[in-house]
């Protein structure tokens, strides 16, 4: 058990929604089609705003309201597979937009498992007592990465960031846990954004660099997660020394409504249990977890006290759950 609790939760979507009917008006597909498949309806998309943008936004929303020195802020990582660029890390540029001069910063690529990685590494810092408030975000600027010709994947992914002020300071009994946390390497391939390859030849023929965009062996990433995930938060719940039933509430990256019903009924829970937000802002990757937690922070549906598991799953492919007293 680590010593965590999160202070606060805030989010920053673009203003931008796109509907189903209106990728329709450019695409082969249909409301009925991605709905009925996926659970999505809407999805954000970001013009002009980077990855740090939205990010750095949704820190001063948690600096606001935790009545927070952005000095006092002695680690922020972002969870992202859509930084602004390779170097520097998204969560330094943040760094720099909020004015956190005294914060260590830096990045986390584990895809949409992402957030509870970074959530999982920030209370191991916060519990070596090498720092006290943390800023844990995940954002993305998918909309970038994405080949708006390809209808098996553009329809399914959106972009925003949310996050958690976390701090280890406090009175009371909030904690994390438990958790688990597994990669699965010899599937690399079934998921992949932004690759790039080595030079064939030198000299170069060309200066031009590419990078591949969003590309996706949707089957194989189902299967994946139907079968791994479950088994991933039975050993995280199995860490807290807790039984799945004492878990009040599991949130789960938002990937497909389908995906979280199966789950749902392979651990022999309520579905009431897992809330969803995917039908407004689709497949977020590392900005999902957070973004429905923002939510239901927002609509006062957490309460101090409650158990409640973290489950993200995806690209690597990884998987990581954890289990917290909010």
């Amino acid at each position: 058990m680590k010593r965590l609790k999160i202070e606060a939760l805030a989010k920053s979507v673009p203003e931008m929604r796109v509907s189903n009917d209106d990728l329709a008006e450019f695409i082969e597909t249909s409301d009925e089609w991605i709905s009925q498949r996926t659970g999505i309806k809407n999805r954000r998309v970001s013009l002009f705003d980077n990855t740090s943008d939205l990010c750095a936004k949704a820190a001063k929303e948690l600096l606001s309201k935790t009545s927070t020195e952005a000095s006092e802020i002695d680690l922020i990582i972002v969870a992202t597979m859509t930084p602004d660029s390779a170097t520097p890390s998204t969560a330094a540029i943040v760094q720099g937009k909020i004015g956190a001069k005294n914060a260590v910063a830096f990045d986390i690529s584990v895809a949409c498992s992402g957030f509870v990685y970074a959530l999982v590494t920030a209370a191991s810092m916060l519990d070596s007592k090498h720092a006290k408030k943390a800023l844990v975000i995940g954002g993305e600027v998918l909309s970038k990465s994405l080949d708006w010709s390809d209808r098996t994947t553009c329809v399914l992914f959106g972009d925003g960031a949310a996050g958690a002020l976390i701090n280890c300071d406090f009175d009371g009994d909030s904690a994390l846990l438990g958790y688990s946390l597994k990669s699965f390497g010899e599937d690399s391939d079934k998921l992949s954004c932004q690759k790039t390859l080595p030079l064939a030849k030198f000299p170069p023929e060309s200066n031009k660099k590419t990078a591949t965009p969003f590309e996706m062996d949707g089957r194989a990433v189902y299967n994946f997660t139907t079968k791994i995930v479950p088994t991933v938060i039975k050993a995280a719940v199995e860490d807290s020394g807790l039984g799945l039933d004492q878990i009040d509430r599991f949130v789960l990256h938002q990937a497909n409504a389908r995906i979280i019903k199966v789950i749902a009924k392979k651990l022999h829970q309520p579905l009431e249990k897992f809330p969803e937000n995917i039908s407004e802002y689709g497949n977020t990757s590392g900005a999902s977890i957070p973004l429905l937690l923002s939510e239901l922070s927002e609509q006062k549906e957490l309460v101090r006290g409650e158990t409640m598991l973290l489950c993200g799953f995806g690209g690597g492919l990884c998987a990581g759950a954890c289990v917290i007293r909010y």
